[in-house]
């Protein structure tokens, strides 16, 4: 009986024989492994940076592995918040090495290096499918390289790769690529089965990518796009042949509905939405030149800047210029779109995927980052590479490569000003001088150096007479201020002005509290400090315990004080000082020693040398109560 052929699909637009994993392939992916490697070989060492403190250092969720659902389920003020799978890499990180950073880069290393190989092989792929192979066909894998290596070695990803926090954009990148990249093997694929497979994978990768950032939702715009483009040859074709699969592709970005429908619901999802004061027109002119920002750095990346600051309201006088040429460009997309669909394809790219990040849709804390031109940087390369193939045929390759590796060094110089804290700061201060942000960070780099604290002090001031609502800047040089003699009223002055900013702060209050404490008769305002830090937040063990200090030196508040003491325990069982604070007021209040000596010598467990709590405890009697 003879075999039946497993059923097969014919693509309209098929390539005559995919390539395979041959010599040139390998050498290629070699040189994206050895060069990417060597320009990221001085980062391991680079410390934990600006968002990483609240993605990383104070995130509870990614503490434990088991059971897994606390990874799942990031903290939403943090740029982690509703990124499930980026903050499970995360929590894989901590499980194996906690803090230490060498393992949160090695992971960011590894992604770029896999996304760049996916990009490599997709534009491989697309450069022998009939629409490109008669131009491009016999250097497919040259120029697939070129293609590869620039964006990879391009210096404008150093951010994506060496800023632990951006692996949410590497990583969402590498998973756009491969829904896009899967899609293409299985229009590749001969047999059905396998065909189904791959697009599984493409769907599973979107769905992926839906769990670690947002910008992932244009992908099955994308994947149309290209279909339309390279492989069925129309829209209504591209319909017909793979509807079911683009159903399937917005149903995976699902686990974005929650987060998308907050920010249009009129509040910020970490600085992200309409609730932030920024209005959507303002927003939406803004980007007009931070696009085109975009493009020039694509060409000339410099200068390179870690923080661009908060966005800023512009005029129209100010910005018609941008958008005429950027309305140029995207209407020239549309009509290459038609006429020149690969260039089109390519065009269209760029602007896809930065419209989530730059449209209208405002992103308060900074409206332009070098990290959102990650993926859509390979559409500008794409079409250099390619143009250029077009005009000097093969003689343009050793230019490419040439181009490749003066980015890759550039990439390795920029990645020095990671080094440190106090580096990068400083080079972010110098090259946006207006940036309050970053002067603020500056400052509080400075204000943990040894005879630094002039410095801090005046990038503070700075930071405060760039931008007035500066809070958390008062609140920082106010610290400052509480610890050095003669200028505790100046730090209440600051804590005030703090407040007015920001009323809501349980911590704030806490702060003024503290420093009212210290002020001859100024007790009363303190409590009353307390007393708001707790209604704000009544878990806030160390506002309850400093309140109970306050409380024992009332007359006639010492059982309130015992109260606070026992609540400051109950909720931090291990704080030593509020052992020994509850036991004096016990001794005080008469009648329950035992209980005293129990706090005590819980004091002495925690605290051996705690020398006070040893003599209190030896000078109380054996037969006392």
């Amino acid at each position: 009986m003879a075999s039946r052929k497993p059923p097969t699909i014919a693509s309209p637009l098929a390539p005559a024989q995919a390539p395979g994993a041959d010599l040139p392939w390998l050498l290629g992916i070699a040189i994206l492994a050895a060069g990417t490697v060597a320009i990221y070989s001085r980062t391991f060492s680079v410390p934990l940076l600006h968002d990483d403190l609240f993605s990383i250092t104070e995130n509870r969720t990614i503490r434990q592995l088991w059971p897994i659902w606390a990874a799942l389920r990031p903290p939403n003020d943090a740029g982690v918040g509703g990124r499930p799978l980026l903050n499970l890499s995360f929590a894989l990180n901590y499980w194996a090495g906690g803090t230490a950073v060498f393992g949160y880069h090695l992971v960011n290393l590894i992604i770029h290096v896999l996304a760049s190989f996916t990009l490599f092989g997709l534009v491989r792929h697309t450069l022998v499918r009939p629409i490109m192979a008669m131009r491009f066909g016999r250097a497919a894998t040259p120029l697939a390289l070129a293609v590869s290596a620039t964006w990879a070695f391009h210096p404008v990803q150093t951010e994506s790769v060496t800023y632990i926090s951006e692996r949410a954009e590497s990583l969402m990148g590498l998973l756009y690529l491969l829904t896009l990249y899967c899609f293409v093997r299985g229009e590749e694929a001969g047999e059905r089965n396998v065909r189904r497979m791959w697009f599984s994978f493409s769907v599973v990768a979107c769905l992926a990518g839906a769990a670690t950032k947002e910008v992932i939702v244009t992908a099955p715009l994308i994947v149309f796009l290209y279909d339309r483009t390279f492989v069925s040859g129309s829209f209504s074709g591209a319909l017909r042949r793979n509807g079911g699969l683009y159903v399937a592709l917005v149903l995976s970005l699902f686990p974005l509905g929650h987060r998308v429908a907050g920010l249009f619901g009129g509040h910020l999802v970490y600085g992200v939405g309409f609730g932030g004061g920024v209005a959507w027109w303002d927003y939406g002119l803004t980007e007009c030149r931070v696009i085109l920002k975009y493009i020039l750095l694509a060409f000339w990346p410099a200068p390179l800047v870690f923080d661009y600051g908060w966005c800023v309201p512009c005029r129209v006088s100010e910005v018609w210029p941008y958008a005429l040429v950027l309305g140029s460009m995207l209407a020239a997309t549309a009509v290459t779109l038609r006429r020149l669909p690969a260039v089109g394809f390519a065009a269209g790219w760029f602007f896809l995927i930065l419209a989530p990040t730059s449209s209208i849709v405002p992103l308060v804390g900074q409206s332009m980052a070098e990290n959102r031109l990650y993926l859509s940087l390979a559409g500008v390369v794409a079409l250099t590479v390619l143009g250029g193939f077009s005009v000097a045929g093969r003689s343009s390759l050793p230019v490419f490569a040439i181009v490749a590796a003066a980015l890759g060094f550039a990439s390795f110089q920029r990645n020095n000003d990671y080094s440190s804290e106090l580096a990068i700061w400083r080079d972010t201060v110098v090259k946006n001088p207006g940036n309050a942000r970053a002067h603020g960070n500056l400052g509080k780099v400075l204000a943990r150096m040894p005879g630094r604290l002039g410095d801090a002090v005046a990038q503070y001031e700075e930071a405060m007479r760039l931008d007035p609502n500066a809070e958390e800047v008062r609140v920082n040089l106010g610290n400052i201020w509480a610890r050095v003699p003669g200028h505790l009223a100046d730090a209440i002055a600051l804590y005030g002005e703090a407040l007015r900013l920001k009323p809501d702060d349980a911590e704030l209050h806490y702060d003024l509290g503290c420093a009212l404490a210290r002020v001859p008769g100024r007790l009363d305002d303190s409590i009353s400090e307390y007393g708001e830090a707790l209604r704000l937040r009544p878990d806030f063990a160390a506002a309850r315990f400093n309140l109970a200090n306050a409380l024992s030196q009332v007359p006639g508040r010492l059982n309130d004080a015992v109260t606070q003491y026992e609540e400051a325990l109950r909720l931090n069982p291990d704080l030593g000082e509020a052992h020994l604070g509850l036991a004096i007021a016990l001794l005080d209040l008469g009648g329950r020693s035992a209980v005293a000596k129990a706090h005590l010598r819980e004091v002495l467990r925690l605290q051996p040398g705690n020398d006070e709590a040893r003599r209190i405890l030896d000078s109380i009697p054996a037969s006392a109560p």
